[in-house]
């Protein structure tokens, strides 16, 4: 599966386009899917077999690729890319989808974008699900100037800094806008307070590798929450978490609960 093989359209967000992908079963209950930084609907969720288990499970699969990524548009203006622009395309996206209400599942900077989201409109979110991002959210995930600079280096062979290295070689893995993605980066990464973590009334599940080193506790987001739980993804790193098995199995139990 492929998103050539999916259902596809765009829509116009301002004076931005966004790709989106439909799968999974057309009468069953939708599911948002927001992808993190440098990846794409198919790297994250078409390739790791999201689809594929959420549409066997009998749900409606939507995701979009995010401004900068992707097939969507890319502009080069930071400006264009703070987390509420960037939740507001999701918004576009349920609309276009003919979408009141789904659920919404982020990961990584897809997860702030799905936070923005629910804060903004909490009327359109059923339940959130927040991989590869926790207490992160509220507190930062370190300095990604250095990535910034990474993805404008003439060349990978310049970049020293080991986290620059690791997004430039996945950005040029994935053949993104490189310029578009050191853009982006300089301005999604506003931080949610923990007051608005708290104001999120939503079911929410957060999950993260017991390896990763970006996203920050996923028990202490999930403390701040007042119908937040954790899962732990044993022995997974930030990159491999998104398609380990057990993690599905909790997104579908928590699914089943809601």
């Amino acid at each position: 599966m492929n998103v050539d093989t999916l259902q596809s359209a765009r829509v116009r967000n301002g004076d931005v386009e966004i790709a989106w992908y439909e799968g999974g079963r057309s009468d069953g209950e939708p599911i948002l899917l927001i992808h993190g930084f440098a990846s794409t609907a198919q790297v994250n969720w078409v390739s790791p077999g999201w689809f594929r288990t959420l549409g066997e499970a009998g749900y409606r699969v939507i995701a979009l690729d995010n401004r900068g990524h992707g097939k969507s548009d890319k502009p080069h203006d930071p400006a264009a890319y703070t987390p509420e622009n960037m939740a507001s395309d999701a918004v576009a996206v349920l609309g276009d989808a003919g979408i009141e209400k789904a659920h919404v599942f982020g990961y990584s900077m897809g997860a702030r974008n799905s936070a923005f989201l629910t804060i903004a409109h909490p009327e359109m979110v059923r339940s959130v699900i927040f991989g590869g991002l926790g207490i992160g959210m509220v507190e930062g995930v370190g300095d990604w100037d250095p990535i910034a600079d990474a993805l404008s280096a003439p060349s990978i062979d310049d970049v020293t800094h080991k986290r620059g290295r690791m997004f430039r070689a996945f950005a040029d893995q994935t053949k993104s806008d490189r310029q578009a993605l050191a853009a982006c980066i300089r301005t999604s990464r506003k931080l949610v307070t923990r007051q608005q973590v708290a104001a999120i009334g939503q079911p929410v599940l957060i999950g993260v590798g017991t390896e990763d080193d970006i996203a920050g506790s996923a028990d202490e987001l999930a403390e701040l929450l007042p119908n937040g739980r954790a899962f732990h993804i044993e022995g997974r790193d930030h990159m491999l978490s998104v398609g380990d098995k057990t993690f599905k199995r909790a997104v579908l139990e928590f699914l089943g609960e809601q």
